[in-house]
């Protein structure tokens, strides 16, 4: 074990003191794993638009003082009793939904929404003892979808750590443990589109962008990036967008323009806004037959999805997916070695390089739209 092992680590996190305000570098103190659960040493870390939104407090219950990040790499500096998957020295990426193993959705093969570590936006403690593992000087400091990798230091559910290839960068994989694997495995697990067939992109955003590579290396011969921002579309081009729609220059449904353009549709269309109008779209610019439409965006609580059950009957199919429907512990794994052996490009979604002393640089990178992930070099 690590000297440091079942002691208190003193390190700094970027705090969130309260919603839209700078992040203040703090000292903090992070307790040692209780059982089930793993202390990692952050190396790098990302930031994701998700972040961004629960630090700006929209439409969500706030909890503060929180340390958000959820996008990181590090390695494994101590592990709780019980923890066999992992050991001290171990490279691995933190992931904000998790694989306990043992459930109904994890012994399934066709689910990766684990019933014990799926996803909660609202939790601000560890799941063990309802007890945050972060203080300062004895106040308790709020954690983040299970991971908050912005501390030199954090605890995680250890369902919620892949251990990976400790020859891959982990400045570049890091952007796997969340926007990335959503948006590639949406299409390469679930919309699976065959060789030399067309897909649709709604939304070229991070998660689009990933999209749009995984049907880049599924071999789709045409990828129609579609954006309300037209100066989207030159980016796109190295993700393999080949063609481009902005809906706001034409005066018919988009689902109409990319019909005319693709003979009848396309093979495959996957939505990554959340908007409901493009998740409509994205479904009934399906080709009839055959046609696949996949969402992945996140839409308002008070959205209804309407569409003319007959698009149903002429044999086209709606699908819905989470994280990619990769299972973290199982999956990332071979998702690394992708781009380790050259399959997977990554290097081209990291857009910036800040020091973590500079965090609130990378907030303004995304606020301005100037990024699609800023890499942040955690102890500078």
């Amino acid at each position: 074990m690590s000297s440091t092992a079942g002691q208190v680590i003193t390190c700094k996190a970027a705090v969130a003191w309260e919603a839209g305000k700078p992040l203040v570098i703090e000292e903090v103190e992070v307790a040692p794993p209780e059982a089930g659960e793993v202390r990692l040493k952050i190396l790098y870390t990302s930031l994701c638009h998700t972040d961004v939104y629960f630090w700006e407090a929209k439409g969500q219950t706030p909890l503060f003082p929180r340390i958000f990040g959820h996008e990181a790499g590090g390695i494994v500096e101590s592990v709780g009793e019980g923890v066999t998957h992992l050991k001290p020295g171990d490279h691995a990426l933190p992931v904000f939904t998790g694989e306990c193993g043992e459930c109904s959705h994890c012994k399934s093969e066709e689910s990766n929404m684990c019933d014990l570590l799926r996803i909660n936006t609202d939790r601000g403690v560890m799941i063990h003892d309802s007890q945050t593992r972060f203080s300062i000087k004895g106040q308790p400091i709020y954690h983040f979808v299970g991971t908050s990798t912005f501390s030199e230091y954090t605890v995680v559910h250890a369902g919620c750590v892949a251990k990976v290839n400790p020859a891959a960068p982990l400045d570049k994989i890091c952007v796997l443990s969340c926007g990335i694997c959503t948006g590639l495995g949406a299409t390469v697990n679930v919309a699976k589109p065959k060789p030399g067939s067309s897909v649709a992109i709604f939304g070229l955003g991070a998660v689009g962008l990933a999209a749009a590579e995984g049907a880049r290396i599924s071999g789709a011969s045409r990828i129609i990036g579609v954006d309300l921002v037209s100066s989207r579309f030159e980016e796109a081009k190295k993700f393999g967008v080949n063609e481009f729609v902005n809906p706001k220059d034409h005066d018919k449904p988009v689902q109409q323009v990319i019909a005319e353009m693709t003979n009848g549709g396309v093979d495959r269309a996957v939505e990554c806004t959340g908007s409901i109008q493009a998740m409509i779209s994205a479904f009934e610019c399906v080709h009839d037959g055959w046609g696949v439409a996949v969402l992945v965006g996140v839409p308002n609580k008070d959205d209804a999805f309407k569409t003319h059950p007959m698009n149903f009957l002429n044999e086209r199919t709606l699908k819905g997916t989470f994280y990619g429907n990769y299972k973290p512990r199982t999956d990332l794994p071979s998702v690394v070695e992708k781009y380790m052996n050259g399959e997977l490009e990554l290097d081209k979604f990291i857009t910036h390089t800040v020091a973590f002393s500079e965090i609130n640089k990378a907030f303004d990178y995304m606020l301005k739209g100037e990024s699609i992930r800023c890499i942040i070099r955690m102890g500078e």
